[in-house]
């Protein structure tokens, strides 16, 4: 017995790409429902309570969708009659040609929050943590150094290159 577990192995490879293409699928999919509830509601809380409604619906109805593929416009449509509803049972209509202040602001966010997330994934995965480390967790290069037993000098070159890279990135 070498250690090689050989199939077995494989098959768990193949069976967590699987999910992770399933995974990246439906993450692209809310994404675009919640655009489409935010076009049509006021706010981001009613925006992310039509999407889960539409969740639910979804999966509660699957089995009606005939055709596989059409799955998204299927679960945009979902979406927008539920914030169309939201609409309704609060009374309130949005004003032609004008999404409001607290809606355009979300979407702007939202479309930089989208664009920040796309820089990170395509960063190596260590440069991508140092990143998250320094910043949204707010350690101190100190701290980074310790946790990762390496030099503060390299934590410091490692940060400097990688906010280069991603300031590169945005410009291109």
């Amino acid at each position: 017995m070498n250690g090689d577990l050989g199939p077995i192995d494989e098959a768990g490879r193949e069976e967590s790409l699987k999910f992770d293409l399933v995974e990246d699928k439906l993450l692209q999919l809310y994404n675009e429902m919640i655009s489409v509830a935010l076009v049509k509601v006021f706010n981001k809380s009613d925006a992310q309570d039509a999407v889960q409604e539409a969740w639910v619906r979804i999966l509660t109805n699957h089995h009606s969708l005939r055709e596989q593929d059409k799955l998204h416009a299927w679960a945009k449509v979902i979406t927008a009659n539920i914030a169309n509803d939201f609409n309704k049972q609060a009374k309130r209509v949005l004003p032609a040609g004008d999404l409001g202040a607290e809606t355009r602001r979300f979407r702007d966010e939202y479309e930089i929050m989208l664009e920040i997330n796309e820089l990170l994934d395509a960063l190596h995965p260590k440069a991508r943590a140092l990143l998250l480390y320094k910043f949204y967790y707010g350690y101190r290069d100190q701290e980074i150094a310790a946790a990762l037993h390496v030099p503060v000098g390299t934590i410091k070159a490692r940060l400097h290159r990688t906010k280069r890279r991603l300031k590169q990135w945005m410009f291109n």
